[in-house]
């Protein structure tokens, strides 16, 4: 199976001393699912631009090595990739400030992408993107990203969509409308409860919002709710699954997109969602027992998956 990315990595300055790693929403996921799925013949593709500087090769260098596919990443002359500043409180939550503006994907993301090449069904079975992939579209090119998810998912590719909205990339209102767009056309959402509370402007219980997800028309609704248990609801059946107890939070760092990676990774193997999303709060409750948004490949928990 090949799985595609969409979505914008930056380099990563966090910790006491500052530390350089590299991270971003759908990075993390695609790289966790690289890893959750070697050794099979599934691919992870990213699906992103860099530039042509150091620091981009770098980040080619690391990704080629964890297993991932890098030949959708266009080079930008004279770009650079974006970056951002973690702050960690004393319970493990975190803060960011962002120097992304000028990045090489934003650049990218601006102009006339070859969704043909991009989307290729051949090489494309499913595509994974975040609020925040399409939050980094001006309005004309995110219509363009829609027809083209339009006609991605009417000639049979699985569309696999996270809510990660974040009001500094983007009003409500709008993030809203373009949102309920592209659940009309997912097989997968992904949505954090507090995200929606954020979106919609109340205090959504989570049936509420997987409730919307389904009437939109996506298949398979999970909302994560923090360390209280997700709820899954699809046209068969609705549940929950608690999330895994962690001693001590040391950063709280993509425990979505982990969350999200082992999920969608046990859902393309043909696993039960019960059972994926077990498996994805275990990959979840690692992650935030690590400093930065990748831990070591090392650290990994044992998550078996079909070969």
């Amino acid at each position: 199976m090949h799985i595609a990315c969409l979505g914008e990595a930056m380099v990563e300055l966090s910790g006491q001393p500052l530390c350089r790693r590299f991270g971003g929403d759908t990075l993390n996921t695609a790289l966790y699912m690289a890893r959750l799925l070697a050794g099979r013949d599934d691919r992870v593709h990213y699906l992103s631009a860099l530039g042509d500087d150091r620091l981009s090769d770098e980040l080619l260098h690391h990704w080629r090595d964890e297993g991932l596919e890098t030949g959708r990443i266009a080079r930008l002359p004279g770009r650079q990739p974006g970056l951002y500043l973690v702050e960690v409180d004393a319970r493990g939550e975190r803060s960011f400030l962002y120097w992304r503006d000028t990045s090489a994907a934003r650049q990218h993301f601006a102009g006339d992408i070859d969704w043909e090449r991009w989307l290729d069904r051949t090489h494309t079975d499913a595509l994974y993107l975040s609020g925040i992939s399409l939050a980094l579209f001006p309005a004309p090119r995110r219509e363009a990203l829609l027809r083209a998810l339009s006609g991605f998912t009417a000639s049979g590719g699985r569309l696999w969509f996270d809510n990660n909205f974040r009001p500094a990339l983007w009003s409500a209102h709008e993030a809203r409308r373009v949102h309920e767009r592209v659940l009309a056309l997912a097989d997968i959402a992904l949505l954090t409860l507090d995200d929606q509370c954020q979106l919609y402007d109340d205090e959504q219980a989570a049936e509420e919002a997987a409730a919307l997800g389904l009437a939109l028309g996506c298949g398979e609704v999970v909302v994560k709710c923090g360390a209280q248990p997700c709820l899954i609801a699809n046209a068969r059946q609705w549940l929950e699954v608690p999330a895994q107890p962690v001693a001590q939070v040391v950063d709280s760092c993509a425990a979505g997109d982990a969350f999200a990676a082992a999920y969608l990774a046990s859902r393309s193997r043909g696993l039960a969602v019960q059972t994926a999303a077990e498996h994805g709060h275990r990959l979840a409750a690692a992650v935030i027992g690590h400093p930065g948004a990748i831990m070591p490949r090392h650290a990994m928990p044992d998550i078996p998956l079909p070969p």
